[in-house]
């Protein structure tokens, strides 16, 4: 990655980070908190506080990407974070689990995951954006991790009220890392020859995007079922406040073992294999978890597989969303994608809550497995995107009208797929390097042709 793209990463990655660490934190305070409220007393209520935030979320993902076509990804980021830093504020003052609802809904209507995926996307090469997608993955594990140790230790310290405030004041920092860390989208002041605006329909009626939609949506909903019954596995063999000591390594671990899977794909071009074998890999940890009762080591290696098959994905699926998706539409794309990850969290806490309550967990591990095992099935036929190399040349001076001429002329050239022209006389062509030939850019550039 080049220093730029590094630093890019790191910063999307830390706006993720802080923006689901306000998510995750209150997860293992929050229901014992809620009870000591006016209403609270309601485990309906308290579900509904709960999941409130992932709802609005998926109701909003798509508006946000959308907006973030059209007025820009910075712009629409700092108004998500305002959004959400002000329901964070609203649920710490809360008297009643009224107001907390109230809060979490405003909280999840900050809903910019597609917008900072997209300009992940913007301001890296293909060839490198599943890097920046993994540094987000394994920013967003290692915040579940630090969230299930910090949340008992902050409930002491600040109260639940006193998380809900910290993570709006995390909101208001994300707003300065937007500003002082992430680079503009380059190239700044880019002339863009007319395309077509690609519309929601034709993003909805693609199969390859379904394909890798219903890859999110099973994702997350496996992941919510699941800590339905893990946390009651785990207490049988620890208390609560010690269940750090498992997740913690087994996240860590998890990353490390992900990691020789990732750049084989990307260095070998082994894309689709690694990717089917990882939801294969998936089905593999759910069998191992549904015989986790045996003992304390099943359950530990059932989530380390679990984990390692999660966190690759969960890398890889915005990578082939952003190189999948139509140039002019990519943040209506990745809005729909977010939306739906969403909505299989919700899906997939409320069935494995139902299904735990009536069947027990061994039926929470067969419906994810139903639904790793259909994914399987729909992953065989998918079709991986080729990566397009970035290439920058030089132009000669010329005013606006021909430099608008030159970039179309560029744009019709065999294997050119983008072509972006910056304010300091550079060029910047997106290529497959099938069936381009650098010799008709540096013709054209000359006016040879």
């Amino acid at each position: 990655m080049t220093p730029q793209e590094l630093r890019a990463s790191i910063g999307l990655a830390g706006i993720f980070g802080l923006r689901m660490l306000g998510m995750f934190i209150i997860l293992p305070v929050f229901a014992l908190y809620a009870a000591t409220l006016p209403g609270g007393s309601s485990h309906t209520m308290v579900g509904i506080a709960l999941g409130a935030y992932g709802l609005t979320q998926a109701c909003l993902q798509v508006p946000f990407g959308w907006l973030s076509d059209r007025w820009g990804r910075k712009r629409t980021i700092y108004l998500g974070l305002l959004i959400f830093a002000l329901g964070s504020f609203i649920a710490a003052l809360a008297h009643d689990i009224s107001m907390v609802v109230l809060g979490r809904i405003i909280q999840g209507a900050g809903a910019i995951s597609a917008a900072v995926i997209a300009l992940a996307a913007d301001l890296t090469r293909d060839d490198q954006r599943t890097k920046a997608m993994a540094i987000i993955g394994m920013t967003i594990g290692a915040t579940f991790a630090l969230s299930m140790v910090a949340g008992p230790v902050l409930d002491r310290l600040v109260g639940v009220p006193g998380i809900f405030a910290l993570t709006g004041l995390l909101a208001i920092a994300a707003l300065l890392v937007v500003r002082v860390v992430v680079p503009d989208p380059l190239p700044a002041g880019a002339h863009k020859p007319p395309v077509q605006r690609a519309s929601l329909q034709s993003v909805l009626r693609d199969t390859q995007l379904l394909r890798l939609n219903y890859g999110i949506f099973a994702l997350h909903g496996i992941l919510m079922a699941l800590f339905v019954v893990v946390p009651f596995a785990l207490q049988a063999h620890l208390p609560a406040a010690s269940h750090w000591l498992v997740y913690l390594p087994v996240m860590l671990g998890a990353i490390v073992l992900m990691l020789p899977a990732m750049l084989l794909a990307e260095r070998r071009g082994l894309q689709k294999p690694v990717f089917v074998g990882a939801v294969t890999v998936l089905i593999g940890a759910l069998a191992l978890l549904l015989f986790s009762d045996e003992g304390l080591a099943a359950l530990v290696l059932g989530l380390l597989v679990f984990f390692a098959a999660f966190n690759l994905l969960e890398a890889t699926l915005p990578s082939l969303i952003s190189k999948r998706a139509p140039a002019s539409a990519k943040g209506t794309a990745i809005g729909v994608y977010s939306s739906v990850q969403f909505i299989g969290t919700f899906v997939g806490a409320a069935s494995g809550g139902w299904l735990s309550q009536h069947y027990g967990a061994p039926a929470v591990f067969g419906f994810c497995g139903v639904l790793a095992t259909v994914w399987l099935l729909l992953a065989f036929g998918m079709s991986i995107p080729r990566s397009l190399e970035t290439r920058r040349y030089q132009l000669p001076r010329t005013d606006a009208q021909t430099a608008s001429g030159l970039v179309r002329s560029l744009s019709g050239l065999p294997g050119v797929r983008e072509v972006n022209l910056s304010g300091a006389g550079v060029a910047y062509l997106k290529v497959d390097s099938k069936g381009f030939d650098e010799q008709n850019v540096i013709k054209l550039l000359a006016g040879e042709s």
